[in-house]
């Protein structure tokens, strides 16, 4: 009944809901994780996130091929491998845990020099990815350019996951010192991978589509100069696995359109005289702002008293705030 009942799922992701319900509030955790995340990053700017994941839970969420698009499925998919492996390592889904692999790895690269051993709970970041990829790339129905190019944003979303696990060490001894240290794999904040993404979405690359013995596929073109005085030939290269990748690119986003995933800028609040996306110059596409003078009442120049009271003076505090037109 409970799996019935989330818009939004395909029914495979039915299926795999059903056959492992408590794995599914992790996938709603990472949901939510992503949007925070996505908001956060494009805070200012004239696409914001803010109306992205509002719809469905588990729907398509930008109908635009956009750069915008490439971020948002990758740090969907971030999210949700990164909630279902901290799922893991907490005992809230029953199939899985810590990763012992580790219990008998051998130095990792970058590893103290000290003694040390593997120990704790090692994230299993591996179960996190293949539960991800299972669910979120069963959305992906049609064999067209835009599921190429969402399975690839998944993809380098939830494979990031992976590469930025960092190593803890906890020491053991006795009066403070460190003869031997116990480390084990975990999860950087969540933050760091909404960073790195945002890094990866600003190098975004254009892509294509074009048909091969293979089937379709999605590469980058380049134009070769051949030194001559003939037009330069284009040479098509595949895109790296951790690179986001698109297909269209992205409207101005001034004005509201649904068609284009666009909610517009009028209204938003923007710094007059400032620099940057927020600026009211940028982010009220030349429409121009309103000055609004607003004055609130707040408590000041507290004061204990004792025994057991607090007293504040009242002060009045002006400022103004500047919206698009």
């Amino acid at each position: 009944m409970l799996c019935a009942r989330i818009p939004g799922l395909t029914p495979a992701q039915r299926h795999m809901c059903g056959e492992m319900p408590d794995a599914l509030i992790a996938l709603g955790e990472g949901h939510q994780l992503g949007a925070q995340e996505c908001q956060h990053q494009f805070r200012g700017h004239r696409w914001n996130c803010s109306e992205v994941w509002q719809r469905n839970v588990f729907a398509h969420v930008i109908p635009t091929a956009s750069r915008e698009a490439a971020y948002t499925y990758a740090i969907a998919s971030a999210g949700a491998a990164y909630a279902v492996t901290a799922a893991c390592a907490r005992g809230n889904i029953s199939t899985c845990g810590c990763d012992v692999r580790h219990k008998t790895a051998p130095v990792a690269e970058g590893a103290p020099e000290e003694p040390w051993k593997w120990g704790g709970c090692s994230a299993d970041v591996d179960f996190g990815m293949r539960y991800a990829r299972r669910f979120m790339d069963a959305r992906e129905l049609e064999r067209d350019s835009r599921t190429l190019m969402n399975l690839h944003n998944n993809r380098a979303g939830r494979t990031l996951v992976k590469k930025m696990l960092r190593t803890d060490c906890k020491c053991h001894g006795v009066s403070g010192s460190c003869v031997m240290k116990t480390c084990w794999k975990s999860l950087p904040p969540f933050r760091l991978i909404g960073d790195k993404l945002m890094q990866k979405y600003q190098k975004a690359k254009t892509v294509q589509a074009v048909k091969g013995k293979r089937g379709l596929r999605l590469v980058i073109s380049r134009k070769k100069h051949t030194g001559v005085a003939r037009a330069p030939k284009p040479v098509l290269h595949w895109p790296k696995r951790m690179e986001l990748i698109y297909l269209e690119a992205s409207p101005n986003y001034c004005e509201r359109s649904l068609q284009a995933g666009s909610q517009g800028t009028a209204g938003r609040i923007c710094q007059h005289g400032g620099h940057g996306p927020q600026s009211c110059d940028l982010l009220c596409c030349g429409r121009g702002h309103n000055t609004q003078h607003i004055r609130v009442t707040k408590q000041c120049r507290c004061q204990f008293r004792w025994c057991c009271e607090v007293k504040c003076d009242e002060c009045d505090e002006s400022y103004e705030e500047f919206t698009c037109k």
